[in-house]
């Protein structure tokens, strides 16, 4: 079992450095998030924001379980504190921001599908950066998080994104294999009949694509999304 980290005497650098390591190590998620609980949340957050810029894709959506994680348990006795890292995830996908906000539209996503309260307050905001005339994000990386956001508060929440179901449906199209199949999976969770015949279409889409699914990232095919997403919607049911 992977021991609380003590943060005895460490700098933020040998914080950072640390985490990231934990990040990349063969703990299971689960292990990880346990150690995380040795960090106040204050502490944690920088070094994980640090992580979702990390070149390994492990690394990265890693840190967007343990931000889920950690920021979820500080709503639920802290919602102001929570308010302040949701701020900021969202400045860092404003253009005044001067950066790319890599990973925090996912991170938004996992925190609100863990902490329902935050979901009712920011829900709305997730959805407008997949809608055209909202706060619409044009870059095609930030638009893959977007939509996995989207989807992973599908899973918990679907009546909160019921609206983007529209503009998810238009990445059905993309040709971006991560839009098409994290699209799919999307809808999948909102159980959106209406998507059914161009969901599909995607079913002989042998396009791979990595996804972070049920606290794991794995290899995958566009097509056996599409599969996975019409079953879903035909059962009226998801699985996290």
């Amino acid at each position: 079992m992977t021991e609380k980290l003590n943060l005895s005497g460490l700098t933020g650098r040998q914080l950072k450095k640390r985490i990231r390591h934990l990040m990349a190590s063969d703990a299971d998620i689960g292990e990880i998030l346990e150690a995380m609980d040795g960090l106040a949340p204050r502490v944690a957050v920088n070094p994980l924001f640090a992580c979702f810029y990390d070149m390994s894709p492990r690394v990265k959506w890693r840190a967007v379980a343990a931000m889920g994680y950690i920021v979820s348990r500080l709503g639920k006795h802290n919602m102001e504190s929570a308010r302040v890292i949701m701020r900021r995830l969202m400045w860092n996908l404003n253009d005044e921001s001067g950066g790319i906000g890599w990973g925090s539209p996912e991170a938004m996503g996992e925190i609100m599908a863990q902490n329902h309260r935050i979901a009712d307050e920011y829900g709305s905001i997730l959805t407008s950066y997949i809608q055209k005339g909202k706060n619409f994000l044009e870059h095609e990386g930030l638009q893959r998080g977007s939509i996995w956001g989207v989807g992973r508060l599908a899973q918990a929440r679907p009546e909160l994104v019921a609206d983007a179901a529209d503009d998810l449906r238009l990445f059905l199209k993309s040709p971006d294999p991560y839009h098409r199949g994290y699209a799919a999976w999307a809808l999948g969770n909102l159980g959106s009949r209406g998507a059914v015949p161009e969901i599909e279409q995607l079913v002989a889409d042998q396009s791979e694509l990595e996804m972070f699914q049920e606290q794991a990232l794995k290899t995958t095919e566009v097509g056996l999304m599409a599969k996975e997403a019409l079953a879903a919607i035909e059962d009226g049911k998801t699985s996290c």
